[in-house]
């Protein structure tokens, strides 16, 4: 069967309003614009979001979304914490032992003068030192 003579529905159109064409089509001279003002004048475009000087919603909503996927490691000073200096094994279930921190913590870094004698000591690979390449 050929479809032919399609039409859209009766009154679900309508002509396109030509502006600017004239005092006897009833939007002639100002073309629809108002009388003065920057949005009468050619070139004019709002920028998005924009509310008349208003603060926007966009910057008067907290800012949301962005969170690192890179671990910081937890930074512990040898000097400050000697307990931890003490250690015959250097493990982080071990720096758990004598150093109270949280549980989500999967690495530590140890920073101060005392950590040279203690490099040998680390057995973890998520346990990390000061001045190292």
């Amino acid at each position: 069967m050929a479809l032919h003579n399609l039409q859209p529905a009766p009154g679900s159109t309508h002509k396109t309003k030509r502006v600017g064409r004239g005092q006897g089509s009833g939007m002639g001279k100002t073309a629809t614009r108002g009388q003065k003002g920057q949005k009468s004048r050619t070139g004019y475009s709002q920028k998005r979001g924009f509310e008349g000087g208003q603060q926007p919603l966009q910057r008067r909503l907290p800012k949301v979304g962005f969170n690192s996927k890179v671990v910081k490691p937890y930074v512990i000073n040898v000097d400050k914490v000697k307990k931890v200096a003490e250690l015959d094994e250097v493990t982080i279930e071990n720096i758990r032992k004598v150093h109270k921190m949280k549980k989500n913590i999967k690495k530590v870094k140890l920073i101060g003068t005392g950590v040279k004698e203690i490099i040998a000591k680390i057995k973890d690979e998520n346990i990390s030192y000061s001045g190292q390449k």
